[in-house]
């Protein structure tokens, strides 16, 4: 290779320009600075892959760092062509450049000129979107959960070693300074030894109803949206949105919102290996059983309808307790409530995180944070009033620069290891009892009923291969 006129891919790849192949720090330029006065030729070509709710919010972001960091959205691709012209109208207003469209993943990992996916589709997706890009050479930031099994989220490490590829997981709160302070003052010894990490997921959820089989609306190629999942008759209440709920696509709130939060108890309590041990229970409380639908309707995030108390073919439990217990007997544990509930810490906490150490707690719900000393009532540390910095999009892009997938904040390792947790739980939920298990070998001990929960039966084309 002429290293005097490295072409974009390889800059990209390697971090490196001029005929030193020097990264940007190196030449003394930060990522926003070098990219004012770098050329298309130079640019970070992104597509995002699923642009309904959460795909909004990754359009929005890329769209963000086209000026500091000279990133492109190239292409929105999804299997529903209805969300089409909204997501080209966003993008366009946003950069000025109008993007291609495709409702075939497939297309857009065959596109050349594309750098970086952003994977944000639907939880039975995750594992076998980010392999087959970090086979076609893409890097990747994927949305949380990592996977929809514990053993597809190896098979992504797999992938990103293999394949060489930076790739970041959507558990953005590790981007948050605030967040980041908090870290750093319980592991210097903020509130002493900690002990015990609670995870809270208190999000209200009323029922989302019933509906029959139906033939799936056009412009929604229903095939591909099913992909791994086994094949079913389209139904509206296990689609958009809805698929949280059903365990062929979707991880409950558990693996919903849950990852955030266990990604914060695991942070926190430093620990970056497996739990030994787990147990959950919990159910699906406060619906009737029968009578179909008799509430009106009520839209809710998601641009789905709810329906009070009314019947459900929800699958998932709307409350779940979990608790995790380490080698050195330390323990996280979380709460998922759907229904009405208090709230916890010091002023109420819904959706956070609390941590217990031998000298005092600390609560941590979204950007604050509160440390409290012993029985203290008034907090004597916390998160400091003003701007709060943090840009999780912006750490992918200088990492993918600098080729260093150590500058993550969250690379797929971490993120595997927070979403097993969420997986732990589910598990030992649907088998009904405390389980133990072997974090190297990433099985339970003598267990074959929970060892059949690690993975799924794929639905051929689109099958997680053994070998990446």
């Amino acid at each position: 290779m002429n290293t005097s006129n490295p072409n974009r891919r390889d800059f990209i790849k390697q971090g490196a320009v001029g005929t030193a192949g020097l990264t940007l720090g190196a030449m003394g330029f930060s990522a926003k600075s070098y990219a004012a006065v770098r050329g298309a030729n130079e640019r970070i070509n992104v597509a995002v892959i699923g642009i309904r709710n959460q795909g909004t919010v990754h359009l929005n972001n890329w769209c963000g760092l086209q000026q500091s960091r000279n990133v492109q959205v190239r292409t929105v691709c999804d299997v529903d062509e209805r969300l089409f012209a909204p997501a080209v109208n966003l993008v366009e207003k946003k950069t000025g450049v109008k993007p291609k469209t495709e409702w075939d993943l497939r297309a857009v990992f065959a596109d050349k000129d594309i750098d970086a996916v952003s994977i944000v589709v639907p939880n039975h997706w995750h594992a076998l979107a980010t392999v087959w890009a970090c086979q076609a050479g893409k890097h990747v930031y994927v949305e949380k959960p990592v996977s929809h099994n514990i053993w597809e989220g190896r098979k992504m490490i797999e992938a990103a070693r293999k394949y060489e590829r930076i790739m970041q997981v959507g558990l953005m709160n590790r981007s948050i300074q605030n967040v980041r302070e908090a870290m750093a003052f319980l592991h210097g010894g903020g509130i002493g030894e900690l002990y015990l990490a609670r995870a809270l997921c208190f999000k209200a959820r009323d029922s989302y109803g019933l509906s029959p089989d139906s033939a799936p609306p056009a412009g929604l190629h229903y095939d591909q949206w099913l992909g791994p999942a086994p094949l079913r008759p389209y139904n509206e209440k296990r689609g958009h949105y809805n698929w949280h709920w059903y365990w062929d696509t979707g991880n409950g709130d558990t693996g919903n919102t849950g990852p955030h939060q266990l990604d914060l108890a695991r942070w926190g309590m430093k620990k970056n290996e497996h739990p030994v041990a787990v147990m959950s229970m919990g159910g699906l409380y406060g619906l009737r059983k029968e009578g179909g639908l008799k509430t009106p309707g009520k839209r809710v995030y998601g641009d789905v309808d709810t329906y009070g108390h009314d019947q459900s073919s929800q699958e998932t439990p709307n409350t779940q307790t979990a608790a995790y217990r380490y080698a050195d007997d330390t323990m996280i544990e979380m709460e998922t409530r759907g229904l009405y509930t208090n709230h916890e810490g010091s002023k109420g906490q819904e959706v956070g995180n609390l941590f217990y150490g031998s000298d005092g707690w600390l609560e941590l719900g979204g950007s604050t944070w509160k440390a409290f000393r012993g029985r203290g009532k008034e907090p004597f540390a916390g998160s400091k009033d003003g701007p709060n910095e943090g840009n999780h999009w912006a750490n992918f892009t200088d990492a993918l620069r600098a080729g260093k997938r150590d500058s993550l904040h969250c690379e797929i390792h971490e993120g595997h290891l927070s979403t097993t947790l969420c997986h732990l739980a589910n598990i030992s939920y649907r088998v009904g009892r405390s389980l133990t298990f072997d974090g190297a070998k990433e099985k339970f001990v003598n267990d074959d009923a929970a060892d059949a929960h690690l993975r799924r039966t794929y639905r051929a084309p689109y099958v997680v291969p053994e070998t990446v």
